[in-house]
């Protein structure tokens, strides 16, 4: 992994930890992890693989960020004080944030430092994915549903949230 990719992993894992102390909830709260996702997909992504069965392996993983972030939004809390929302990473979701990040970090230092490059090379080719960059492309895929789904979680929450908010009462002395 290069230095870039560690800064821009280790940025993602701090984003939740950022939310485990509850803060407002803000443009900052949504800017900030698509803006690094947007970075991260604007480098990495070239071209999507289409072969074999790369777009199966981009699905799963895809589906599988989508789950870690649909959940761990939900397990965000979002509440109403002073007429602001507040928002805080729970346990489940600061643990499924790290677990998704994490995983993706073990499996391409496993591959790169770890003796696991043939071991993906031989599923690779009894399960007709094509090239390295299926894999890139798929954990790419991954880490940015994880964060989008998440985020749109917590907006949809966030939106439901201040709907259902009384509406401040009015000085009426003036």
């Amino acid at each position: 992994m290069t230095t870039t990719e560690w800064i821009t992993d280790i940025a993602l894992i701090l984003v939740v930890f950022r939310q485990l102390r509850e803060d407002r909830l803000d443009h900052k709260t949504f800017l900030i992890p698509l803006g690094i996702v947007a970075y991260v997909g604007y480098s990495y992504l070239d071209s999507i693989p289409t072969a074999g069965n790369d777009l199966a392996l981009i699905a799963v993983l895809m589906g599988v960020g989508a789950a870690l972030g649909v959940t761990g939004g939900f397990y965000t809390r979002i509440r109403s004080l002073d007429g602001h929302l507040m928002i805080k990473a729970g346990a489940v979701s600061a643990v499924l944030w790290v677990v998704g990040m994490g995983a993706r970090m073990g499996f391409q230092t496993w591959v790169e430092h770890g003796g696991g490059a043939d071991d993906v090379a031989r599923f690779s080719v009894a399960h007709h994915i094509t090239s390295d960059q299926a894999w890139v492309t798929a954990f790419v895929l991954m880490a940015l549903t994880e964060v989008v789904t998440r985020v749109a979680t917590i907006f949809i929450r966030s939106r439901s949230r201040a709907a259902t908010r009384p509406a401040p009462a009015l000085d009426r002395t003036a």
